[in-house]
């Protein structure tokens, strides 16, 4: 693991880690969900080149396609990559795109895990916003560290909390989501994801009622590519 002191900003992490430590082999993920636009406006600031990978699910609100389009045409970023899943893998698995019913972790593995191990070929690091804040398996999140698929993870706001995101979407005059307003605090697939009600935990709307808190991206490979 990189040594970086939690006291470092996460603007500093990102330079440091985009323009130095992994130049030309770092990217983004991004869901474009309630809190994605802050690192997309960093890496903007430092390098709007530097590569972005969405993850079109298929099962996506189209509210969040319109936040991704808006927001890449703001910040001028140049090389965002929308990464969708395998038509075979589909067609073996979901051809009646209802296998987030029945099996919701292998609908993520398919349409999430497997495309983003893909996408990441050639990378030896990758950007995200999870933080300790979110809770659960987040709460011992350090600002770097080795992703489950062996890449080194960089977390920038790791240690942010609701103020400090707030605070810097206001400084920034940074668009919010869509449905950020109609109480989804925390935003992935149509069809697994739901409203929060007052009291709950921002990410509480996330496989509701199902023992799942993760799609898979930040777990152990083998664990998400169990079935495919």
């Amino acid at each position: 693991m990189l040594d970086v002191i939690p006291q470092s900003s996460a603007e500093t992490v990102l330079e440091t880690m985009i323009q130095d430590r992994f130049s030309g082999s770092i990217a983004l993920v991004s869901s474009f969900g309630t809190e994605s636009a802050i690192l997309l406006h960093m890496i903007a600031q430092i390098d709007p080149s530097t590569p972005v990978i969405f993850l079109d699910t298929g099962k996506l609100f189209p509210e969040t396609l319109a936040y991704r389009d808006a927001l890449v045409a703001r910040l001028g970023l140049t090389d965002v990559r929308a990464i969708r899943p395998s038509g075979a893998q589909l067609a073996a698995y979901d051809p009646e795109g209802r296998l987030w019913q029945r099996d919701p972790d292998l609908c993520c593995s398919i349409r999430k895990t497997n495309p983003l191990d893909d996408a990441l070929a050639g990378f030896e690091a990758w950007i995200t916003g999870r933080k300790r804040s979110q809770g659960g398996a987040r709460t011992a999140l350090e600002m770097v560290d080795t992703g489950p698929d062996g890449r080194i993870t960089v977390n920038p706001l790791a240690f942010w909390d609701e103020g400090q995101i707030n605070d810097y979407f206001e400084r920034h005059d940074l668009p919010r989501h869509p449905l950020q307003a109609q109480g989804y605090t925390s935003i992935g697939c149509a069809t697994c994801t739901q409203r929060v009600l007052p009291g709950e935990d921002k990410r509480a709307g996330r496989w509701a009622g199902l023992d799942k808190t993760e799609c898979g991206i930040h777990m152990p490979r083998q664990a998400a590519a169990a079935h495919a």
